[in-house]
């Protein structure tokens, strides 16, 4: 694998990896109609643990079978599939090699009613299974928050040494925070800061909204204005709060939306200077020719210039 001077320079940032963890992230990088951009276009397909698999995978019923969403990444030429333990293994002997896999290691279900998720699967589980990373979920916010990034602390640690790249979904939720705090600009960059500071990779979060939530925050976003208004703006300072871009950062479908109001946000991600986008719902609740086309949309648009 021959990599190119983007994915070379990206590498350098993990300065303290092993050969084997940088190989995995060069893997990633190097994938897909996107290999060697530095951006990135990933298929997450845990949405059966959070939201169940009729609100999940009833509107395109082939999408029941874990073997489809391979098939949809692969033929997509997407960067990677992360899905839970059970996806994975249901097709990891058949795709062995055709694409990098992310297992996510925690869940949390729409049954919960607390603000947390329960350790799924383990970083031997991933060895064994071929993947090129880990995912791990943390909620800035929750009650849970801290028993959450103990969790990944150690996660990452043995992840790292067996030569395992970390992603690291971070979700702000929790009693002082509203649907409009938790995608809120100061909340959404301190929650990008924090997976960059827990020692994530790769890094994904909401796209953020022109709020400012915490009133501590908007004296410092008075005296140090952000262009709130702009969408590429806002993304720029989420990735400003990713070390100054020194880490991979991505950014989530959210909810079903049209296809042009996704490549509304795609634009904004790539215009502000994000990596990439991780798509689920928006990708796989559609007809497979219609997913295909607007995944290529998708990466049409991380092709072209910002």
């Amino acid at each position: 694998m021959k990599l190119t001077r983007r994915v070379k320079e990206i590498l350098s940032w993990y300065e303290s990896d092993n050969p084997g963890t940088k190989m995995n992230l060069a893997r990633i990088l190097m994938e897909g109609k996107l290999g060697g951009t530095g951006r990135l276009v990933i298929l997450p397909v845990d949405q059966g643990f959070e939201h169940g698999p009729a609100r999940s995978f009833a509107p395109n019923p082939a999408a029941y079978d874990p073997r489809y969403h391979f098939e949809l990444a692969i033929e997509a030429g997407l960067s990677a599939y992360a899905a839970p333990l059970g996806p994975i293994e249901a097709g990891a002997a058949t795709y062995a090699g055709s694409i990098p896999l992310i297992l996510k290691v925690n869940s949390s279900n729409s049954l919960s009613t607390t603000k947390d998720q329960a350790v799924t699967a383990t970083v031997s589980d991933a060895l064994r299974l071929g993947c090129s990373a880990i995912g791990f979920t943390i909620y800035p916010g929750s009650e849970y928050q801290f028993e959450m990034m103990e969790e990944l602390r150690e996660l990452t640690a043995e992840a790292k040494a067996a030569g395992l790249a970390v992603v690291v979904w971070s979700y702000p939720r929790g009693p002082m925070l509203d649907k409009v705090g938790e995608t809120a600009l100061d909340i959404a960059a301190y929650a990008a800061h924090m997976a960059a500071l827990t020692g994530a990779h790769i890094i994904k979060v909401k796209p953020p909204t022109e709020a400012i939530f915490l009133d501590a925050a908007k004296k410092t976003y008075e005296q140090n204005p952000v262009d709130v208004k702009d969408y590429a703006a806002r993304i720029n300072h989420i990735v400003q709060a990713c070390f100054a871009g020194r880490r991979l950062v991505v950014f989530s479908g959210g909810e079903a939306k049209s296809a042009e109001a996704l490549l509304n946000d795609v634009r904004a991600i790539h215009a502000g200077g994000g990596n990439g986008s991780i798509v689920g719902r928006n990708a796989f609740q559609r007809p497979k020719a219609e997913a295909l086309k607007l995944l290529n949309d998708i990466i049409e648009v991380y092709k072209s210039k910002p």
